[in-house]
């Protein structure tokens, strides 16, 4: 008799042989790698971040380009910089899925180039190229270097291929930020599982899946992006209350106030340093901030062709410099809180996660807000890579009594746009993804044979207040009244966050789909003033949209009785023609206008003036129907 040998899903048939899975943490500053022990042992089962040859553990995210490409990556690339500062690419991940246009100063980027080394080929929200010795190179291509190193390391350190990865990114990355870090993946050879959420990791790496019920807020401030992300935790489950941020604040932005501070003290510009000296002071002055987390001071220089100086920056200067932008990481907290429905006293724990947490001032303010001391017992620089190696050692199938579930949630609203430039919202900010969600449309005019679906993302009512993410067309509708047709526009994002959206005319059965995939994403500045512009002008939206809706009303009405009066205006006599052109006349006069109840006014003129053509149009109809019919005919419903 044969046997037949019998496995789970997605698990290894051969009993105990486990699959080589790893979590990447891809850090704006520094990035990590880890793995759950699987060879024998007290470690077995246990996640443990891989380190380099040298016992390092933490690689810099750092890539040094030379004409024949990538030539150094971390340390190596970090320990020439200065030297080489325009082939030299760092904190180049505030940089993924973004356009020219969301980059308003590189400074901030820390990428030190000539003034025409940031390019785009296409149009301002192509993808940006930096001009380097190797050519222009983008930041989903230098980030594929940082993982292919990482992937490389713990392939050596697990005895064989990596068969899986789980991939972390801010809870604030947008869909075109989080298919710009699935593209690097596959630009480095790697099998990505999961694209997961940095706080959420952290929670999945402090063991909080085996607490009790609880809700825990995860603050993570990282060297180029913050996160603030409120969960409910139960019997295994993660779900993502709310959440919220910048991915453009963070560590960096400590470093870049002290440059500035020294530029003002030393009363020079940074235009009066070369790109050497320059790069070389962002690197002291991150060397500061480090030093003034243990002491009371620490002294900053500039050593230059055109000046030399030297000056004492104290832990109380410094904190001055930061306030504004620790207040910034603050309020975004307290926001979230308010979406979540809670309040500070209900947190049981607040997680910190990246190295600029261990700033003091940080760490006294987030203490205050939430009046408890935040957890710290597990390195916040390691904490995301352990977590994210947790979930890829349950997704590869190796941890068989895993009941781990990940519930997430989109950070910004996703809807399509219909007729007057209003936003017809499908999937609303924090649902939890994965998530479908369906909703029927019809056409405009009479006739109308295809459909442009615009594809839009934000918190406002109108179309030019939101971000444009997609665009495709539905052809192959079948001719018809206005409004007959039956449209259905299907929104998925997946349990990366990636959205994919369908529309379906369900007469023929005609489809067309699209994979959002925009080359650029959203300053989460602009994410944020985007939330805080829907609160603040929700009156207005309103009356925007009152405004839109009755304009699209008054044009769908002219267009109907013109249509009407070109099939039976011999019903009329002259006066009624004169009396129904003038008030056509009335409304497009006024539908141009921002008078709400004017427009209001004249379609109901209009209507008034029509009631007459109306009922000698069904009374012809009537007749038209009736000759040649006796009445049996009609008692029998014949006709």
């Amino acid at each position: 008799m044969a046997l037949l040998q019998i496995s789970e899903p997605g698990q290894s048939p051969v009993p105990h042989q486990f699959k080589r899975a790893i979590g990447i943490d891809l850090g704006t500053t520094n990035s990590l790698v880890a793995a759950v022990a699987n060879k024998g042992g007290a470690d077995n089962g246990i996640a443990k971040v891989i380190n380099d040859t040298e016992g390092r553990a933490i690689l810099p995210s750092v890539v040094n380009y030379a004409a024949s490409g990538a030539q150094y990556v971390g340390y190596e690339a970090q320990a020439i910089a200065a030297d080489d500062p325009f082939n030299t690419l760092a904190s180049f991940k505030r940089l993924m899925g973004r356009g020219l246009n969301d980059v308003s100063d590189t400074s901030q980027f820390q990428i030190v180039t000539p003034n025409d080394a940031l390019t785009d080929t296409a149009d301002k929200n192509d993808v940006i190229r930096i001009a380097t010795a190797a050519g222009e190179v983008t930041a989903t291509q230098a980030s594929a270097e940082i993982l292919k190193c990482l992937t490389a390391r713990a392939a050596d350190a697990l005895g064989g291929a990596i068969e899986g990865a789980v991939i972390t990114v801010p809870a604030y990355f947008d869909d075109a930020q989080r298919q710009a870090t699935k593209d690097a993946a596959t630009i480095a050879g790697l099998n990505v599982l999961r694209l997961i959420n940095e706080p959420t990791a952290a929670a999945v790496a402090y063991g909080l899946d085996k607490a009790d019920d609880r809700y825990i807020v995860v603050y993570d401030l990282g060297g180029g992006t913050f996160d603030v992300s409120i969960l409910q935790l139960s019997e295994g489950v993660f779900e993502v209350l709310s959440t919220g941020g910048n991915s453009a604040l963070g560590g960096d932005d400590f470093d870049l106030a002290i440059v500035q501070w020294a530029l003002s003290q030393a009363n020079i510009s940074a235009e009066q340093l070369s790109a050497q000296e320059y790069r070389r002071l962002l690197i002291d002055a991150r060397a500061a901030k480090e030093s003034l987390t243990d002491n009371d001071s620490v002294t900053v220089s500039i050593q230059s062709s055109s000046v030399t100086w030297a000056g004492e920056l104290t832990k109380v200067g410094f904190d001055a410099l930061i306030d504004a932008l620790v207040t910034a990481t603050i309020a975004a907290c307290k926001a979230s809180l308010n979406d979540a429905d809670l309040t500070a006293g209900e947190i049981a724990d607040v997680v910190l996660v990246g190295g600029s947490t261990r700033v003091p001032l940080v760490r006294e303010q987030v203490t205050a807000l939430f009046q408890q001391a935040p957890k710290t017992d597990v390195d916040p620089d390691q904490v995301v890579a352990l977590g994210a190696a947790i979930q890829a050692n349950s997704l590869i199938g190796n941890s068989r009594d895993s009941d781990l579930l990940l519930l997430d949630v989109i950070p910004l609203s996703l809807g399509i746009e219909t007729m007057g430039g209003l936003v017809e919202k499908i999937i609303h900010r924090n649902t939890s993804i994965p998530s479908t969600r369906a909703q029927e449309f019809t056409t405009y005019k009479d006739g109308q044979t295809a459909l442009a679906v615009h594809v839009v993302q934000g918190e406002r009512d109108l179309v030019s207040d939101c971000r444009s993410l997609a665009r495709f067309e539905l052809r192959g509708i079948p001719p018809m009244v206005a409004g007959a047709a039956r449209i259905e526009v299907v929104f998925n994002v997946d349990a990366d966050g990636i959205l994919d959206v369908s529309a379906k005319e369900t007469i023929t059965g005609v489809s067309a789909h699209v994979q959002v995939k925009p080359s650029y994403g959203l300053e989460e500045s602009e994410i944020a003033q985007m939330l805080k512009a829907s609160y603040s002008h929700a009156s207005e939206d309103r009356d925007a949209r009152m405004l839109a809706e009755q304009r699209v009303e008054a044009e769908g009405l002219v267009d109907a009785v013109n249509m009407a009066l070109a099939q039976d205006g011999h019903l009329l006599n002259d006066v009624e023609r004169a009396d129904i052109d003038a008030a056509i006349a009335a409304v497009l006069a006024i539908v141009g206008q921002s008078d709400t109840q004017a427009i209001s006014d004249a379609v109901a003129a209009l209507g008034r003036v029509t009631d007459t053509f109306a009922t000698r149009r069904m009374d012809q109809s009537v007749r038209a129907a009736l000759q040649g019919k006796n009445i049996e005919d009609v008692a029998d419903g014949s006709l």
